[in-house]
């Protein structure tokens, strides 16, 4: 099976202004699964006594729920199976609220032909507002997933 099949774009085809995107509805059911994964228990995510009080007025999103569809879309889709994270920027600018649709969307800045790794920006969006902002380093083995 080759790179295309599964989904993937080979190395040598990867050009600066390559962009993909991933769109995901928050439920309460994704937010306590979340929770239960991370350890992360914040009353702001799963009270909503609590967050009704807090300065977001309701239950928010873990942010880095949201940031992790930027890892689907490195996994599965660009550069795709195989490639390896190296780093992530974040800045969290937004709260993503229960039924928010947040839209992952993942743009090749830059390629070092040389490292074979891949400069991304990476922005989650809600409607036309931006709640997560960064950049992401990708590794491309020279090995093919098979």
């Amino acid at each position: 099976m080759n790179d295309r099949a599964l989904g993937s774009i080979p190395f040598e085809d990867i050009q600066p202004g390559m962009t993909v995107s991933y769109s995901q509805t928050i439920s309460d059911a994704d937010i306590k699964a979340y929770a239960g994964l991370s350890g992360d228990h914040n009353p702001v995510h799963v009270n909503n006594e609590y967050a009704a009080s807090s300065r977001f007025g309701k239950r928010i999103a873990h942010g880095l729920m949201s940031a992790g569809f930027f890892s689907a879309l490195f996994g599965m889709r660009l550069p795709g199976p195989g490639c390896v994270y190296v780093s992530q920027s974040l800045k969290f600018k937004r709260p993503v609220y229960i039924d928010d649709t947040v839209t992952a969307t993942v743009t090749v800045m830059s390629v070092d032909r040389g490292q074979r790794k891949v400069l991304f920006e990476t922005v989650c969006t809600v409607g036309r507002k931006v709640v997560i902002s960064g950049e992401a380093e990708i590794y491309i083995p020279k090995s093919k997933v098979t």
